[in-house]
């Protein structure tokens, strides 16, 4: 059987993923992500109505085109999990295919969200839930299989597909949790057998967002005693706690909650936060403790705001958007004077987030921070693990599942070198088994 891998986004940058696997006559999609850095740049974009061929030119979703040199079905379309970058593009391609999405219960419903919201297009795919731990027959003779893996979002996923020349695994975007917060443990055991059984691991594809630092990515666990430690040691402080992190990160939000709460505060969520917490929320994923604000439209936050000014900033907890400084997002809003939320001297702001490392978040952040300084806030920063795998999560990936071949993604060229010493140093060579590629490539296996 002919085994293929088009290499159509992800493989230049950190986002916008999109990989298409052919085996035989059968082809499976997986991720179809935005680059959102692309679209901040360019001044009250709304995606939801632009066209897809635009959004290819401005480099903010893969360029699909590359499909046409594939001979095959396209079976699936298979999200790793309900990030952006993996998910944002589906509802500006996948009507291209007839094909379901296929993916676990949380991340269907963010998929679900977002074709909802999509002005240019009618997307009518299935949608079809599949649980981590499950699989499913595909095409002919294929099985996809879905491992429980941790990430920074709940309900993650690496989908593994089996074809009669071996295992294909798109590793993407995971760290080696042995005590999540939310959720159960990354499931090595599961990824050891796959490496020895039938005919083996033909190909890994990894994301490689931290394969420049040395050591293991911390569990979930480090970062909420790390949050828990600043948080209570501002029990008595009288004035305005502000903290920020990704919309996404259930765990976190839900750890923020609940020291807010600790220290006799009201944790409030905006507007984006609200979408996947209370998303989390009405499918089991997560209980949120007491008294929690959630705030759907941004008047009732802005009312919520009035209401702190009015009560006492020493009563609430917000959390909010703007970890990356996004320009519209509330926390820089706040930083520019342009919410009822007054920041004083000596205000606390919590980044518990790091800098996604692209030039335009690091540009963004930078000006964010100066300008709540300018108001006199104080900043708390790092209050954070990677969701993804450092060097040390690597080489165990590599042992457990001893690939054919390797493929890294979801970096640049100078992001890929880490990666590449790594693997040679374990027997493989660049150019034989490690393969460095690039957007709109398609690699023959078999």
């Amino acid at each position: 059987m002919e085994i293929e891998i088009a290499t159509i986004g992800g493989y230049e940058e950190v986002g916008r993923q999109m990989t298409a696997v052919r085996a035989g006559d059968d082809i499976v999609i997986f991720d179809m992500g935005l680059n959102l850095s692309k679209v901040l740049i360019h001044d009250n974009v709304q995606t939801e109505k632009m066209h897809s061929l635009d959004l290819i030119d401005m480099g903010a979703i893969p360029d699909d085109r590359i499909m046409s040199d594939l001979e095959g079905e396209v079976r699936a379309i298979v999200p790793t999990h309900g990030h952006l970058d993996h998910i944002g593009a589906i509802s500006k391609l996948a009507h291209r295919y007839n094909a379901p999405v296929v993916a676990t219960p949380f991340t269907i419903e963010l998929v679900k969200q977002e074709i909802q919201d999509e002005n240019k297009f009618m997307v009518e795919n299935d949608l079809v839930k599949m649980d981590a731990g499950s699989s499913m027959e595909i095409g002919n003779g294929l099985e996809l299989e879905f491992v429980n893996v941790t990430h920074s979002i709940i309900d993650a996923i690496n989908p593994v597909l089996h074809t009669p020349e071996g295992a294909i695994v798109y590793g993407l975007d995971k760290r080696m949790d042995h005590t999540p917060v939310i959720g159960d443990p990354i499931d090595m055991k599961r990824f050891r057998e796959i490496g020895r059984e039938g005919e083996g691991v033909l190909c890994y594809i990894e994301d490689c967002t931290n394969a420049n630092r040395k050591g293991r990515t911390p569990s979930e666990s480090v970062a909420r005693r790390h949050l828990q430690d600043v948080v209570t040691s501002m029990e008595d402080y009288d004035g305005g706690i502000v903290a920020t992190t990704f919309s996404s990160h259930i765990a976190r939000v839900k750890s923020l909650v609940e020291f807010a709460q600790e220290i006799d505060r009201t944790p409030l969520l905006g507007r984006s936060m609200e979408k996947y917490s209370g998303t989390a929320e009405r499918l089991g994923f997560v209980d949120f403790p007491g008294e929690v604000g959630m705030f759907g439209h941004r008047r009732s936050y802005q009312r919520a705001f009035k209401r702190i000014m009015n009560e006492g900033k020493e009563n609430f907890l917000p959390v909010v958007t703007g970890h990356q400084g996004e320009p519209r997002a509330m926390l820089t809003r706040m930083g520019r004077g342009e919410t009822p939320y007054q920041l004083e001297d000596g205000d606390k702001v919590l980044f518990s987030a790091r800098v996604i490392p692209e030039p335009t978040n690091e540009g963004q952040r930078y000006q964010s921070e100066n300008l709540l300084q300018m108001q006199g806030a104080r900043i708390y920063d790092e209050i954070h693990v990677s969701g993804h795998l450092c060097q040390e999560g690597h080489y165990t990936m590599l042992d457990a599942l001893q690939p054919q071949h390797v493929i890294p993604s979801h970096q640049d060229m100078e992001g890929y070198s880490g990666y590449v010493h790594l693997a040679k140093n374990q027997g493989y060579d660049l150019g034989r088994d490690i393969t460095v590629t690039h957007n709109g490539n398609v690699l023959q296996l078999v």
